[in-house]
């Protein structure tokens, strides 16, 4: 699994115009699936995003994970985090899991998430999807799971 996890003000996804998910201070996770992702992956993807000590404590040291500053989660699928761009000038998709389990892969992570009792959102699986954030930092990470 990838992830591009975004430090957020705030952020909303809509599709069609229809906004399907708002958060306030937390964290956007943009999140793709391999073809070779299973239950383990999905697993310590989940537990490591919702420990990510990005939030600043009172001396200004990021040091703070999500649920200490009662923050909230986002999550919109995007399997182009898969585009391979290393040769040509289209991206190759090949080690990207196909949409049926991506979508289980992409429902597994959010189920994963909530149960740990992270508040949050989502996007649209399949769905073309407007995405707006202010990022607060600017923090941005890539994670990828073993």
């Amino acid at each position: 699994m990838r992830a591009v996890v975004q430090r957020v003000s705030s952020a909303s996804v809509s599709v069609e115009g229809r906004e399907t998910g708002r958060i306030g201070q937390g964290l956007l996770v943009l999140l793709a699936a391999a073809e070779s992702d299973g239950p383990e992956q999905v697993n310590w993807m989940a537990e490591k995003i919702a420990g990510l000590r990005v939030f600043s404590d009172e001396t200004g040291k990021m040091n703070l994970g999500l649920a200490q500053v009662n923050g909230e989660m986002l999550i919109v699928s995007q399997f182009t985090l898969y585009g391979d761009c290393r040769k040509g000038k289209r991206p190759s998709y090949a080690h990207a899991a196909r949409p049926e389990k991506a979508q289980g892969i992409y429902r597994d992570f959010i189920e994963a998430v909530r149960s740990q009792g992270i508040r949050l959102q989502e996007g649209v699986f399949g769905a073309m999807m407007d995405v707006e954030l202010v990022n607060d930092g600017p923090v941005t990470l890539i994670v990828d799971s073993p």
